[in-house]
């Protein structure tokens, strides 16, 4: 059941300069459309942006205060909730930025390997040695990716290959100085890596899980109930920067500010082709669904089920163990009240609450029973 509740007021910002941080990503698109088209001022708040080293800088800086909010993994708020690898915080979700958007690359040896024996598994194997695959935090949204990617090849994660964290803008380097074989990483890092020669996309994300939650605009617990009004501005602030960025035009324009120096730092061609979801034909003849923001609101509601989905994955790969409710740990996480609130001043449809989603394993996930899920995996920690 979801304990949020909505706030009792609805009157200005209680707190009008907002920090939010963020990693050099293009999904970071929708902070950076608010910050240059000032929509924050609509809504009472001026926004400074603040550009991050890595994940686990935007877990620290959160937590200490530094920031008021983030572009951040929907599974590092989840671990951060739960105090998996580091500090424990309440945290709360106040709403998804995007879904879809991440991909899977390989070294050249690994894709070409891949592509002459026809199963991840084999291809493996002509190695000669344990592979090396880099994600980009621990609990992070890359790596449930990666591993749920691997597991369903029967490849084991924990087993079979050795994982590593590397922030995404340094994972180009690393595959070229032959310190990888694989990585899963945010875009524009797959088009930078495949562009420069260093490796090859063999899948997106959006096939492991169409329409799966991504980033997530997240703060602390303490920060929404100090700021309740602050915190409302700010989904309506994000939610409109999200709406821009359903015209395909918007995202060329966007491409351009996300290549600066100071925000991204890649090729705007680069950023462009994969934020207007074009793949590389030759790998991908039927293009999969590419990164979504809005979608007539379908993106953004922060569903419960969502962030559950992350807890079964962290009890199936033994990275939580104990008799939590992970439901309610879920619901109260997901701030829904207040994301209706602000939905509804801002005319946007607030989808259903339960959703049901094939992934590529075959599993339906809809949130329902979490147990009986997690115990129908037969490769598991």
């Amino acid at each position: 059941m979801n304990t949020s509740s909505p706030s009792s007021s609805t009157g200005k910002p209680e707190k009008t300069h907002i920090r939010l941080g963020f990693v050099a990503l293009s999904d970071a698109a929708p902070l950076v459309a608010a910050k240059v088209l000032e929509f924050g001022h609509r809504h009472g708040l001026t926004l400074e942006l603040c550009r991050q080293p890595s994940w686990a800088a935007v877990r620290d800086k959160l937590l200490s205060g530094e920031i008021d909010a983030a572009h951040a993994l929907y599974g590092l708020v989840c671990g951060v909730q739960m105090g998996i690898g580091g500090p424990q915080g309440d945290m709360a979700v106040l709403m998804v930025l995007n879904r879809n958007g991440q991909a899977i690359t390989l070294s050249n040896r690994l894709a070409q390997a891949l592509e002459q024996r026809g199963n991840l598994k084999d291809a493996l194997a002509t190695l000669g040695r344990r592979p090396v695959f880099a994600q980009t935090f621990p609990t992070g949204t890359h790596a449930m990716w990666l591993y749920y990617w691997l597991a369903s090849q029967d490849v084991h994660p924990l087993r079979d290959i050795r994982s590593v964290v590397i922030p995404p803008p340094q994972m180009v380097d690393a595959l070229i100085e032959g310190e990888l074989d694989g990585l899963c990483v945010g875009e524009p890092w797959n088009a930078v890596a495949d562009a420069r020669g260093a490796g090859k996309t063999v899948a997106v994300t959006s096939q492991v899980w169409p329409e799966h939650p991504e980033k997530v605009l997240a703060s602390r617990r303490d920060f929404v109930a100090r700021y309740p009004d602050t915190s409302r501005a700010l989904i309506q602030t994000m939610l409109e920067a999200c709406r821009w960025l359903d015209d395909p035009a918007h995202r060329t324009d966007i491409s351009a500010w996300l290549a600066a120096p100071e925000v991204v730092g890649a090729p705007q061609e680069l950023i462009a082709q994969r934020l207007l979801g074009h793949y590389d034909p030759a790998q991908f003849p039927v293009q999969p669904p590419g990164v979504s923001f809005f979608n007539d609101g379908a993106v953004n509601y922060p569903r419960a089920s969502d962030g559950l989905w992350f807890f079964t994955q962290f009890r199936r790969w033994a990275m939580l163990a104990g008799d939590h409710d992970d439901a309610a740990i879920a619901a109260a996480l997901c701030q829904t009240a207040l994301y209706r609130e602000a939905a509804a001043l801002m005319d946007v449809h607030v989808p259903q609450e339960i959703r049901a989603d094939r992934l590529i394993d075959g599993r339906e996930w809809d949130g329902q029973d979490p147990s009986a899920y997690l115990d129908g995996f037969t490769l598991r920690a």
